[in-house]
C-alpha cells in the first residue's frame, strides 16, 4: 500500500501531518543523515588546523567541502541508504558517501582523514543534540512563548473579573479570573527558565572516550583541547568523562523539563474544560463546524481535549526517554540507538497540543453574567472575611459562630448574613465594615 497521510500508521504522519511537518527538518531520517554529514565535514575541516598533512588544503577549498552538506538533497540521503545496504552500518555509510564526494572534488588523497579516529557515537552524539537544539530554537520555544504570552495577555484582560473559586469542587473564597490564568503563565515561565538553562552537550572522545586513536597517531597534539574547541564551534559543550557514548544526563533533564511543562498544560486544559462546562466561558462558533454528530446544540471544548490526549502520549514517551537513555551496559550497548530515533515523536505530540491550546484559547468568550450570578448565589463564601475581621476585633470564637450559621444546610443569603451581623456585639462602624463585604468585592489583590 502506498504511504500517504491516509495510510500512515502514526497519526503524526497522517491526520496531524500538516501540524507537525516542520519537525521533519529536525527529526526525520533525512535530517539525521544530513546532520551526520555536517558533523563529519566540519570535523574534517577542523582537522586541517592540527594535522600537518591536511594543512596543504587551502581555506578556499573549505567552501566546496561545506557545499556537500549545504546542498545535501534527498537523493544524497538515498545514496547513503543504498551504501548502508552493503555496510549494514548507518554512520559508516556516511563516511563512504563522503569518500565518493572527495573523489569528485579531487581530494581523494585526503579521504583517509574522513572520520579519522572516531567511532559512530562521536557523530550521533553530536548530530542528535544539535538537531534537538535547532528544533528547540525554531519550533518549541516559539510555540511555548506564544502560549505563555497569550496567557499573560488574557490575565491582564481579565484581571478585574471577580470569580467564585472552587476548592475540592466546593464554593470557596472568591478569586480573579485573570489571576487564575496568570497562575499558569507564571508556572510556564518558571519551567521555561529551567528549559533554557540546560546545556546541549556532545560526546567526542573516540572508541571508549579517551581519544586513544588520536593520541597514538599524533601524540604531541592536544586532542582534548581540539575536541573541546570543535564542539564549542558547532554549538555544543563537550562531555569530558564518557564511555563510548554520551551519558545523556542533560538530555534526560531536558525531557523531564518538557514533561513538567506538558503537565502544567494538562492542568490548564482541564481547568479551562471545567470553566466551559460551568458556562464561565462560551466558545466562538466557527461556521460549518459540528459539535456533536447527534446533538446540534453542542459546542464541545475539543481543542483542550485533543491537547490533553496528545500531552499524555508525549509525557509517556518523555518519561521513557529520560529514564532509559542515561543507562548503558559498561562502555556501550545499542539500546539508545532505536530510542533516540523516536525523540521527534513526543515533540510532535507536544507541538500538536500547543497548537490546539492556542486555537482553543482564541475561541474563549468570558460569560461575565454567569460568573457574577454564581458569586451572587454564594454569600456563604464571605464568612471567612467576617470571622477574620471579628478575630481582629478580639470577638470571642468567631469561627464557630460563623460555622453554626453557614453549615446547617440553609441557603445563605445577603439578608441572612446582615441579620447575623446586626446581632453581633460590635460597634456600628464594624457592622458597616462587615456589611460592605460581598462576594464580588472580596477577591483580594
Amino acid at each position: 500500500m502506498e504511504l500517504t497521510p491516509l495510510t500512515a500508521i502514526s497519526p503524526i504522519d497522517g491526520r496531524y501531518l500538516n501540524s507537525v511537518e516542520v519537525l521533519s527538518t529536525y527529526f526525520s531520517e533525512y535530517a539525521l543523515i544530513r546532520k551526520r554529514v555536517y558533523v563529519e565535514v566540519e570535523y574534517f575541516i577542523e582537522l586541517c588546523s592540527i594535522v600537518p598533512y591536511l594543512k596543504k588544503i587551502k581555506e578556499p577549498v573549505y567552501a566546496a567541502i561545506r557545499d556537500i552538506y549545504n546542498n545535501f538533497s534527498v537523493s544524497d540521503a538515498r545514496r547513503i541508504k543504498d551504501i548502508e545496504k552493503t555496510t549494514n552500518h548507518d554512520v559508516k555509510a556516511v563516511e563512504y558517501f563522503l569518500r565518493e564526494k572527495f573523489e569528485l572534488l579531487k581530494l581523494e588523497e585526503y579521504r583517509e582523514y574522513i572520520h579519522f579516529g572516531l567511532t559512530s557515537q562521536d557523530i550521533n552524539n553530536t548530530a542528535i543534540p544539535l538537531l534537538i537544539k535547532d528544533a528547540q530554537i525554531t519550533v518549541l520555544l516559539p510555540g511555548l512563548n506564544k502560549l505563555t504570552d497569550k496567557l499573560k495577555n488574557l490575565a491582564l484582560e481579565w484581571q478585574d473579573i471577580p470569580m467564585l473559586a472552587r476548592t475540592h469542587g466546593q464554593p470557596a473564597t472568591p478569586t480573579k479570573l485573570g489571576k487564575e490564568i496568570m497562575v499558569f503563565a507564571g508556572r510556564l515561565q518558571k519551567q521555561l527558565s529551567f528549559f533554557n538553562s540546560i546545556d546541549f552537550e556532545g560526546k567526542f572522545g573516540g572508541a571508549t572516550g579517551n581519544l586513544n586513536a588520536h593520541y597514538v597517531a599524533f601524540s604531541d597534539k592536544d586532542w582534548h583541547g581540539f575536541a573541546d574547541k570543535f564542539l564549542e564551534r558547532i554549538g555544543l559543550k563537550r562531555q569530558h568523562y564518557t564511555t563510548q557514548i554520551e551519558h545523556y544526563d542533560n538530555l534526560s533533564a531536558y525531557f523531564d523539563t518538557l514533561k513538567r511543562i506538558n503537565t502544567i498544560l494538562i492542568d490548564l486544559c482541564r481547568d479551562i474544560w471545567m470553566y466551559v462546562s460551568m458556562d464561565y466561558f462560551k466558545q466562538r462558533i466557527i461556521k460549518g463546524e459540528v459539535g456533536s454528530s447527534a446533538m446540534p446544540h453542542k459546542v464541545n471544548p475539543i481543542d483542550f481535549e485533543n491537547a490533553e490526549g496528545n500531552l499524555g502520549i508525549a509525557n509517556a514517551l518523555f518519561e521513557h526517554l529520560s529514564a532509559k537513555l542515561p543507562i548503558s551496559r559498561l562502555q556501550r550497548d545499542l539500546t539508545d540507538s532505536t530510542v533516540t530515533r523516536n525523540i521527534g515523536v513526543p515533540v510532535a505530540h507536544t507541538l500538536i497540543a500547543l497548537k490546539s491550546i492556542n486555537k482553543g484559547m482564541d475561541k474563549l468568550i468570558v460569560n461575565e453574567a454567569k460568573i457574577a450570578a454564581d458569586l451572587d448565589q454564594n454569600w456563604a463564601i464571605i464568612a471567612e472575611a467576617i470571622q477574620t475581621i471579628l478575630r481582629r476585633e478580639h470577638y470571642p470564637d468567631p469561627y464557630n459562630a460563623l460555622k453554626e450559621l453557614t453549615r446547617n444546610n440553609q441557603i445563605i443569603t445577603r439578608q441572612l448574613l446582615h441579620d447575623f451581623i446586626d446581632k453581633l456585639s460590635v460597634s456600628k462602624k464594624i457592622k458597616e465594615e462587615l456589611k460592605y463585604i460581598n462576594p464580588r468585592n472580596y477577591s483580594g489583590k
